[in-house]
């Protein structure tokens, strides 16, 4: 349990990045008054040029100074405060030691990361200590992995209102728009070389268990594809039209996975869970999900090789580079999760926002998942350790998200 004698509430680490700054501008504008909250990095004139344009509310927030590589500055920041927001990524690089100092200092933490095996570092090295400390570890708190891990908590929550059973065979299916930053596609490249050099890592980033507690635990319930064309028609009537791999998809089916697994397998011992992306319901829609299937597959294929890469490198968005203003402003994204119920009843969820996905809709995720554990520490599910939104946060973000726009509802199909 964080100290509540701390100098600190909240520290922004990366406050000077694009989803920093616009993490502390929404800090600045919709956190309630008292809140003390810290802006950190490694440029002292970084940060007060941020701090400057946030307004009259952050203009005293102090300044600290750590570098990611720096473990005693790290250990310093961690201590002054009760809860650590961190946008510095790739994780892979940059995120260890600042998860170590939070775990030591007793100190709640929550990351973007959308990084299969960062997190499964995280969970190795750092699990049995955090719980033994009362501390929340909790990854992939924006666009990557809250819509699905809270959807499909919420699903799970009205099917078993009306005793309708397990969750079954489940689907999200995702609708968006908005734009791709340098940060994103650094990440992608952070872990295919990763993978590259480790056959064992290829085999545990391509599991579909790879984030379980235990894996010899789970269910074999045959193949789980991560990338797949899939016909609307097999996922639900109302899901019309053919879905496209889901760029995301390999990584968030894995956090929900885990939360089930964390639950006990609350969700139920047959789920079965996977992400697609809507193209339309035209007649046209197989042929564009295949051609983004086949998008997908050739941004990895090329920035594997040396030769594309060395192309990819030079016309791809750079780390620090993010979408427009007017694509931040008028992005958006929905997802609807449809499943069928053990007992065979049709249930869906929904969540939806409004803002770009990876960037303005995430800094609403993040921000509200940080005031969650300011604010709301004692109404937050009992379990510490390295946790995901929807075991960490639970009803208490859902709520939080609601107040704040997002909409986050099931219902009965």
């Amino acid at each position: 349990m964080t100290d509540s004698g701390r100098e600190l509430d909240l520290v922004i680490y990366g406050a000077t990045g694009f989803v920093g700054r616009l993490l502390a501008d929404y800090l600045a504008r919709n956190s309630p008054d008292g809140i003390r909250i810290g802006l950190a990095g490694r440029s002292q004139a970084k940060l007060e040029a941020t701090r400057s344009v946030l307004g009259a509310r952050a203009a005293d927030w102090p300044i600290v100074i750590a570098d990611a590589d720096d473990a005693v500055a790290l250990a310093e920041l961690a201590s002054r405060t009760k809860v650590v927001a961190t946008t510095v990524g790739p994780y892979a690089k940059y995120g260890a030691e600042m998860v170590a100092a939070c775990v030591a200092a007793g100190t709640d933490y929550v990351d973007l990361t959308g990084e299969v095996l960062f997190v499964r570092e995280s969970i190795d090295a750092h699990h049995e200590k955090a719980r033994a400390n009362g501390v929340k570890i909790v990854h992939s708190c924006g666009y990557d992995s809250i819509p699905s891990d809270l959807g499909v908590h919420v699903l799970h929550q009205r099917v078993q209102a009306d005793g309708a059973g397990d969750l079954g065979d489940t689907t999200l299916v995702a609708t968006l728009r908005g734009g791709v930053s340098g940060g994103t596609i650094d990440t992608l490249r952070t872990q295919i070389d990763v993978s590259k050099k480790d056959r064992a890592l290829r085999r545990l980033a391509a599991s579909p268990y790879s984030l379980s507690p235990d894996r010899t635990k789970e269910p074999d319930l045959g193949r789980q594809p991560d990338v797949a064309v899939v016909n609307g028609a097999e996922i639900a009537p109302e899901a019309t039209g053919w879905k496209a791999p889901f760029v995301m998809g390999s990584y968030n089916t894995r956090i929900v996975r885990r939360s089930n697994a964390l639950r006990d397998w609350a969700y139920g011992r047959t789920f079965k869970y996977r992400e697609v992306m809507g193209v339309g319901d035209s007649r046209l829609s197989r042929l564009y999900a295949g051609g983004v299937a086949a998008v997908l597959g050739g941004l990895v294929l090329g920035l594997s090789l040396p030769p594309t890469r060395f192309v990819l490198d030079r016309i791809l968005p750079a780390p620090g580079e993010g979408p427009s203003e007017k694509t931040q402003r008028n992005g958006f994204f929905a997802m609807d999760i449809y499943t069928t119920t053990t007992t065979g009843a049709r249930y869906a969820a929904r969540v939806k926002a409004q803002g770009d996905p990876g960037y303005r809709a995430t800094a609403v995720l993040l921000g509200e998942s940080a005031l969650s554990l300011v604010l709301d520490r004692d109404r937050l599910p009992e379990a510490a350790g390295v946790l995901t939104p929807a075991t960490a946060l639970g009803d208490v973000l859902v709520e939080r998200l609601r107040g704040a726009g997002v909409e986050v509802s099931a219902r009965k199909l």
